[in-house]
């Protein structure tokens, strides 16, 4: 029976577990005159500007170099494939996360401040959600905002053995709200309507069939006066963050009970 290491040996790996994610590759060189101004940031630039304007679904590697003014093949000297291209893509829209300060702080506070930035670059960035589902991850800055989480929770007083879990509480979190913002926003443009517009039509759909709205009111179920959609989001990820960040500390309160060593009379 094949062992586990050489049935993943034909898989992808990861750019940043190849030492391939800095330098030009071997093999290849680009058409002359092609050169002057290209280089690997350049290329990841203009692939997080198409990721934006057009979506992940119409990313190809002749249509990003047709955008950079290049031949695919310049393109190809700097990465192997266009999953190598995804990764680099992916770890530069962490690259915009405002993280918080490594000298102390209210632990509250950062948490709360990773928690919007995270939601906030899958909101600007629809294709984020999708690439960080079906990548490893591991680039720089992603791991950055990682390390930001884990000393925030250590200085909660959260236990080495808990962390993990912590982090599997507050980022898959704020993923869920800012994957399903980003799609939105994406949907929206694509249809030329603002998320307000989208929102107000999904409120008068509502009032016209009240029978999908549990349970069945006397009254209107959608209240006349409304906050605008946006509005509506936000307040609901307040709110819903505050839940978490409670929710940690009352795990790290009970945590520390059951180690907390008991006294016996003499």
């Amino acid at each position: 029976m094949a062992s586990v290491r050489s049935k993943v040996r034909g898989a992808r790996v990861s750019i940043w577990l190849t030492g391939r994610a800095k330098g030009r590759r071997r093999g290849y060189a680009p058409a002359v005159g092609e050169a002057d101004g290209l280089d690997l940031g350049k290329i990841v630039e203009a692939t997080v500007r198409l990721l934006d304007a057009e979506g992940l679904g119409r990313l190809s590697m002749r249509r990003l170099a047709a955008e950079l003014g290049v031949t695919a093949m310049s393109v190809y000297w700097y990465v192997d494939t266009k999953d190598e291209l995804l990764e680099l893509a992916l770890d530069h829209a962490y690259a915009e996360l405002d993280l918080p300060g490594e000298d102390g702080g209210d632990w509250v506070a950062q948490l709360r401040q990773l928690a919007h930035e995270h939601r906030r670059i899958l909101v600007a960035h629809p294709w984020v959600s999708r690439l960080a589902g079906e990548y490893l991850n591991v680039g720089p800055h992603a791991m950055a905002c990682v390390a930001a989480a884990q000393r925030a929770m250590r200085r909660a007083g959260l236990p080495e053995e808990a962390l993990t879990g912590g982090l599997s509480l507050l980022f898959p979190f704020s993923y869920g709200f800012g994957g399903a913002g980003g799609r939105l926003a994406e949907l929206c443009r694509a249809a030329g309507v603002t998320e307000d517009e989208c929102y107000g039509e999904f409120v008068r759909t509502l009032r016209e069939h009240p029978e999908y709205v549990q349970p069945p009111a006397a009254v209107d179920p959608v209240p006349a006066v409304l906050p605008a959609g946006h509005e509506q989001r936000d307040r609901d990820f307040n709110f819903a963050l505050e839940c978490v960040l409670a929710g940690l500390a009352a795990m790290r309160d009970r945590v520390a009970e059951q180690v907390r060593p008991t006294i016996t009379p003499a």
